[in-house]
């Protein structure tokens, strides 16, 4: 037959008998179709929602527990200055929220259903029979259509996954930098009685991140799928149709699966502050160049002569490997401007970090 709506017609005419003639009276396929995607795409919405509000719970209190858990802030890779673990948790507890809006308005975007008819002209029905059907289904009548829902509203709804996978991702790309044996700041948590290789033993793997990362590509892929489904010939094809029955349930699946073993990665997230510690000293003070180079401006150094000191005394440090802190506490240029006290207040992280509570406050973790 090759048409999944006459087949499911006729079959039900077999069943219903004569009344039958009245069944899908005036309406065109898509009147069915389309307003029952859109009842899916409401659902499948509302669950990820849920879940993503767990999610952030699960962030927002690992983010308090870690609020002032100092450790170093990294730009390119490399060493930058202090910062505390719960910032960076903070930081995707706020991106989460955005994300939330997002999907929440990509919800309301396709809540919509049509009945129609075969180009959108209520040729057969009257509009009434459409308010009437889409207010007992709980969405709105679309204003204009076609043969079909408009993908825009559909290309949206993917594209607010995909750019939530790339949060997920983000977060997960951060963990696997943080579980590698030279940093092993934070690591997934490992099971007792769970293998890692199967031919090393001692390996501890981020396998849920690595996975992670791994599925944000393929709903990147189904967002192209829904920005290639927008334009149809005329009033409608059905080029859309074979792409949308694999990419709408699997891009709502797969993001289920993946803020479910998000939530569950950042809930038993081992933490490993000590070695945060351990990290932040690597560089002998290092990391505090940026302020020293301030406290000299402040003083009354002009600012280029200051940055020359302070690198010239910065690139010595790291050739030599000897301490920053120590070799700026008797360099002649440095104390003829700044007392031992200065000097050494310049290596303190919690000057650097007295706007924590402020930033959680903004982002509305604390009160």
């Amino acid at each position: 037959m090759q048409h999944d709506v006459i087949a499911f017609l006729t079959s039900v005419a077999e069943k219903v008998g004569p009344e039958s003639r009245f069944i899908h009276m005036g309406m065109t396929s898509s009147d069915v179709l389309d307003t029952a995607t859109s009842l899916q795409l409401v659902e499948a919405g509302r669950l990820l929602l849920s879940g993503l509000r767990g999610l952030r719970e699960h962030v927002g209190r690992r983010a308090l527990e870690h609020k002032d858990t100092v450790c170093i802030g990294r730009t390119h890779g490399v060493h930058a200055e202090p910062v505390t673990f719960g910032l960076k948790l903070a930081l995707w507890y706020d991106e989460i929220g955005r994300s939330i809006g997002r999907l929440e308005a990509a919800v309301k975007s396709v809540s919509v259903g049509k009945i129609s008819g075969a180009v959108g002209t209520f040729a057969h029905l009257d509009p009434e029979v459409e308010e009437a059907a889409c207010r007992r289904l709980g969405l709105r009548p679309a204003p204009v259509s076609n043969q079909v829902v408009q993908r825009d509203r559909h290309a949206e709804y993917l594209a607010v996954l995909a750019v939530l996978a790339g949060t997920l991702e983000k977060m997960a790309v951060e963990i696997r930098h943080l579980q590698r044996t030279e940093v092993l700041e934070a690591e997934e948590h490992f099971a007792k009685g769970q293998k890692g290789s199967s031919a090393m033993p001692h390996k501890r793997n981020p396998i849920v991140c690595e996975r992670i990362a791994g599925l944000a590509r393929l709903m990147r892929s189904y967002a192209l799928c829904g920005m290639e489904n927008q334009p149809l010939w005329h009033e409608r094809d059905i080029s859309h149709s074979s792409v949308e029955r694999v990419v709408l349930p699997d891009a709502n699946i797969l993001m289920h699966y993946m803020i479910s073993r998000m939530s569950t990665l950042i809930e038993k997230l081992v933490v490993h502050p000590g070695r945060m510690l351990e990290n932040l000293e690597k560089t002998g003070g290092l990391v505090f160049s940026q302020t020293l180079l301030l406290a000299l401006v402040s003083k009354g150094l002009v600012r280029e002569e200051a940055y020359r000191i302070v690198q010239d005394l910065s690139m010595d440090c790291w050739n030599s490997g000897a301490s920053f802190r120590a070799a700026a506490g008797r360099h002649p240029e440095i104390l003829r401007t700044l007392t031992p006290a200065e000097i050494e207040a310049c290596f303190d992280p919690g000057a650097q970090l007295r706007h924590v509570d402020r930033i959680f406050r903004r982002a509305g973790l604390i009160s």
